[in-house]
């Protein structure tokens, strides 16, 4: 079945392992990397940078729908956004230290 009444149908193979899930669900963005807070639902998924676009879709549709399909939050970055963040967190983190380091030598 193509479309039914005008609209697009697309069938996702159901996977128990939720990562394949949401993988299945995004499609046809194949994501490099999945990690899921199993507390909160929440998945974040980073995919190539050229697939971004196509992973979220236009105005969010794609995201939106794989989030109601799965029962997942999905939060989607970019492999560059991804780095870009890891680095900015490091440096966050460095800077931490530093400031921990000095303050322990003044008492």
């Amino acid at each position: 079945v193509r479309e039914l009444g005008n609209e697009r149908i697309d069938i996702i193979e159901w996977k128990n392992d939720p990562k394949a899930f949401i993988a299945n669900a995004l499609s046809p963005a194949k994501p490099i990397k999945i990690e899921l807070n199993n507390e909160e639902m929440t998945a974040f998924v980073i995919v190539p940078d050229n697939q971004l676009s196509l992973a979220i879709g236009k105005e969010g549709q794609n995201v939106r729908l794989a989030s109601k399909l799965t029962g997942w939050k999905i939060d989607i970055k970019s492999d560059e956004q991804s780095k870009n963040d890891a680095s900015t967190k490091q440096e966050e983190q460095n800077e931490e230290n530093v400031s921990s380091e000095k303050i322990s030598k003044e008492n």
